[in-house]
């Protein structure tokens, strides 16, 4: 096996992502990411447009006697025909209205890591943590996305994403911290020590409940939203833009919920560890990207003051891909 194969035979991370689909390997000493849109279109079967499809090299596949584009070229044939992607998860898990979840997940995985290399070759895949008095389908989701990798020949194995962040943010403190990742479907959070992992949990309001209330109020679609955060938008308050301000009073109401998730799950556990020094918090996650974000969290935290000590609260450097790579370093492990 020469190097290269050896490169591609070790551990991969995964982060399977609501909004998005990235993959996280260890090559040259180094980290490489791969990611691809968690979304699809269908159009109308013809043998032409197939054809032109292939010829254009876009990601499809046939099915039922439909074209479904899934990935990154969904988001340019949905501003194409102005309409909204659709999507094969919701809230953190595989979206059971949806019959093409299953599928597009499964060809998205697949284009990104392939088959496995060996036949013990490790993917450590990130889950969601339970969200707070809801049951929304994590065992089925978790198995099937295990299955998805089981069958492309790779040894499978569920982390929650929050542990993730800690995995991959939180070293220099032996992965003692508070990871958090803002994502699409939801905002998962973990506090662990030494790895461990003491309290998990998810809350709902995250990025997509952002796009779509603001889509309501603007009259717009969710997608425009989505791309207007992560092209321009700033959360530093009102400025007098129709679209700015709402999706401003809507991550607004994401934060304070956040917090107060996160103080009261922390106070009300059972097993809440004492620490002799205070502890790092850590941000991730596309929801996270926009400027003022970080201003904006610590603002809110310090009005609503956590039973537990902070050092430092911080932004990853590289939030889109901190989950896959925590879960590449899990795997490594």
């Amino acid at each position: 096996m020469n190097k290269a194969d050896q490169d591609y035979a070790q551990p991969l991370g995964l982060d399977v992502g609501t909004s998005r689909i990235v993959a996280a390997r260890f090559i040259d000493k180094k980290y490489q990411y791969e990611s691809q849109l968690n979304a699809f279109i269908t159009l109308p079967y013809s043998a032409l447009a197939e054809s032109m499809l292939r010829r254009d090299n876009v990601f499809h596949e046939v099915r039922h006697g439909e074209i479904v584009v899934a990935g990154d070229d969904a988001a340019k044939f949905a501003e194409v025909f102005h309409v909204e992607t659709r999507r094969p998860m919701a809230n953190g898990v595989l979206n059971p209205r949806e019959p093409h979840s299953l599928p597009v997940v499964r060809s998205i995985v697949a284009k990104l890591i392939g088959t496995g290399a060996s036949a013990k070759q490790k993917v450590f895949f990130s889950v969601p943590a339970p969200v707070e008095g809801s049951d929304n389908s994590i065992a089925y989701h978790q198995a099937a996305v295990g299955q998805i990798l089981t069958d492309l020949g790779y040894v499978a194995t569920p982390i929650t994403e929050g542990l993730a962040v800690v995995f991959g943010e939180l070293a220099e403190t032996n992965f003692s911290g508070i990871g958090i990742s803002c994502g699409s479907g939801l905002c998962n959070v973990c506090l662990a020590v030494l790895s461990v992992p003491v309290i998990s949990f998810s809350v709902s309001k995250a990025g997509d409940f952002i796009d779509n209330q603001a889509a309501l109020v603007t009259g717009d679609l969710a997608i425009r939203m989505r791309l207007e955060k992560e092209k321009s938008f700033h959360l530093n308050g009102f400025t007098g833009d129709r679209v700015h301000d709402a999706l401003n009073v809507y991550y607004q109401e994401v934060l304070v919920n956040l917090v107060q998730t996160l103080r009261r799950q922390i106070s009300s556990a059972e097993r809440r560890p004492s620490f002799d020094q205070a502890i790092p918090l850590v941000l991730s996650g596309g929801t996270a990207v926009p400027q003022g974000f970080l201003d904006q969290f610590t603002k809110v935290l310090r009005s609503h003051e956590l039973p537990v000590r902070l050092s430092e609260v911080r932004l990853s450097p590289d939030p889109l891909n901190s989950t896959a790579r925590g879960a590449l370093m899990a795997a490594l492990c």
